[in-house]
């Protein structure tokens, strides 16, 4: 800690419950704002089972593995430009215009998906949802911080974080509804447009930011909001630092400017914004390259690739994995303000590394233990139906050892597995929906993304365990960050950049996940991951300070000087050990 800055106290999740208790409009504006997350949450999840059914719809998408990434990171994309302009949008028209306009852009883009006829409208709509997300990623936790009491405004934030988790589960809830449903996917994409509907109908009943009110001169609503948010005898001083605050900063405009660039120039000469933004970039940053929505957006693709080659099986064991990433969002609600936000993200980082090593372990064992290939059952399986690849090992009856179903499926070919048993040898055969029709129809099973193991459970278990260790910590806790580190007349901009920087990264690896599955393999990649997990560890403990508990003016001066973790402090003399 800094001087001037005195240390917090834990704070109990049955103080968040009592505060709300007693002032529940506080709770009605982090849960309205908190929409914005599920909107997130549906929009980034519900891709994972809908690519299953858009692939059956339209051969291209099935047979080109580029357009397959660029469908899912089309929504990665579209959020850059959304929380791009969202930052700069947040400031000068306020966090609730700014949510309304998000939601407008989840309906377009619901409704153009809903009506696609080809693989690029699909894109545009995911396009346009993109720009809704990249909004409402920055904006609503900021909008849900500015309107929360400080000791529980983690506790509240993470509310925003949990109905992202809550998102995604509903997602794949929603995904297993409609299977069976004309339209598969179309309902799957559609349904977003409803908690988008019921938002704009909430906020257009709820006031603006209290902390972007008084900014803008707006000092008699600002205070009539406080005083609906604090007890009395706290409204007067939160105002009083709301004035100072606003003082500092409106002499600041006067010698920067007040256009874009000149308030971006500004920024990024304040010491706190600087400080602020190594801190806020390293942990959105860190945060995607963990490879979560890897396991987001591809999990029952990846499960394929464990073995389960069953669309409907995939998607409900796919299921587990954002309930558990639901669940942790809870742990963090009960943890965040009681043992901070630096100690969770550290400790879910060590988790999340000892996963992905786990994960890496696991696929390469499910590699090295496929089943072989049958060359009788290869040629005999029906006529010309024979890999190209494997075609001239069948005539000399004398294939490589080397040739089981990984090496078939990466020769672009399918394995029809034995029908009596299924981990035991089979056919290497073309890949076309008529090959996986016959295949069924003898009782097999016909697998084109992953081949059958007796160890493809433990895949689950530590994608299982990878969610838990994940949703407290980093998957929550960067949003709560970046809520509370910056001044407030740069929150907005500075959020935004924290926002595309979170963002691009989230683009960088949904666009490249199944490429690099392609060239590496299932556990190079979780490797790979396991690799920059380490560099985003080391990142955090250098650049991230703890900031529960405090006020925004005192996280300023917490920034001001810039964060240096204890083993790299100079060494306290005895001349300045405060007395007590």
């Amino acid at each position: 800690m800094v001087e001037g800055v005195a240390k917090t106290e834990a704070v109990k999740l049955t103080e968040v419950w009592q505060t709300t208790w007693e002032t529940p409009y506080i709770m009605r504006l982090a849960l309205s704002a908190g929409i914005g997350g599920l909107l997130f949450g549906y929009n980034t999840g519900v891709i994972s089972g809908a690519l299953l059914y858009i692939k059956e719809d339209f051969a291209d998408v099935d047979q080109k593995t580029w357009l397959q990434e660029i469908i899912v990171s089309m929504t990665a994309a579209g959020a850059i430009v959304g929380a791009a302009i969202g930052g700069w949008y947040n400031d000068k028209f306020g966090r609730r215009i700014s949510v309304l306009i998000a939601d407008v852009l989840f309906i377009l883009g619901a409704m153009v998906m809903v009506a696609a006829h080809a693989p690029w409208v699909i894109i545009l709509g995911r396009l346009l949802v993109g720009f809704g997300v990249g909004m409402a990623s920055m904006t609503s936790p900021l909008y849900i911080s500015e309107m929360s009491p400080a000791r529980i405004r983690g506790a509240l934030v993470s509310t925003n974080g949990l109905l992202i988790t809550g998102g995604q589960f509903l997602s794949y809830l929603i995904n297993l509804a409609f299977v069976h449903t004309p339209g598969t996917w179309r309902w799957m994409l559609g349904v977003s447009a409803i908690p988008a509907i019921i938002q704009f109908c909430l906020m257009l009943s709820l006031p603006e930011s209290p902390r972007w009110l008084f900014r803008n001169d707006r000092k008699a609503e600002s205070r009539d909001i406080l005083e609906r948010i604090y007890p009395a005898e706290k409204v007067e001083a939160e105002i009083a630092a709301l004035k100072e605050s606003v003082l500092a900063e409106t002499a600041d405009e006067d010698i920067i400017g007040h256009s874009y660039s000149a308030k971006l120039r500004g920024a990024l000469k304040n010491p706190v914004v600087r400080h602020g933004l190594a801190a806020g970039v390293t942990v959105q940053v860190a945060q995607q390259f963990v490879g979560i929505n890897t396991v987001m957006y591809y999990s029952p693709t990846i499960l394929q690739f464990a073995g389960y080659a069953s669309n409907k099986t995939a998607m409900a064991l796919a299921l587990i994995t954002s309930g558990l990433n639901a669940v942790g969002s809870v742990v963090s609600m009960m943890f965040v303000d009681r043992y901070g936000r630096r100690k969770l993200m550290i400790i879910s980082m060590f988790g999340i590394i000892s996963c992905l090593i786990s994960l890496a372990v696991v696929f390469n064992e499910a590699s090295n233990q496929a089943p072989k290939i049958d060359t009788w059952d290869s040629r005999k399986f029906a006529t010309n139906a024979t890999c190209p690849a494997f075609a001239p090992f069948t005539a000399s009856h004398a294939p490589p050892s080397n040739w089981n179903c990984m090496k078939c499926l990466r020769s672009d070919c399918g394995f029809c597995s034995n029908s009596a048993e299924e981990y035991g040898p089979g056919a290497c055969v073309v890949m076309s929906g008529d090959m996986k029709a016959l295949c069924h129809s003898k009782g097999r099973t016909y697998f084109k993304d992953g081949c059958p193991s007796k160890v493809g459970y433990l895949a689950i278990v530590f994608l299982g365990l990878y969610i838990i260790v994940y949703a407290p910590g980093m998957g929550t806790v960067p949003w709560i960050v970046n809520s509370e580190i910056y001044p407030l007349r740069y929150r907005g901009l500075a959020g935004g950049i924290a926002a595309v920087s979170n963002w691009t990264s989230n683009l960088i690896v949904s666009e490249t996940f199944l490429t690099l599955t392609q060239a590496v393999g299932s556990s190079g990649t979780f490797l790979l991951f396991a690799g920059s997990s380490t560099i985003g560890l080391f990142f955090i403990w250098l650049f991230v300070p703890e900031t529960k508990g405090l006020q925004f003016e005192e996280v300023g001066k917490l920034l001001e000087g810039g964060f240096r973790p204890s083993l790299l402090r100079p060494a306290t003399k005895p001349s300045e050990v405060e007395m007590p």
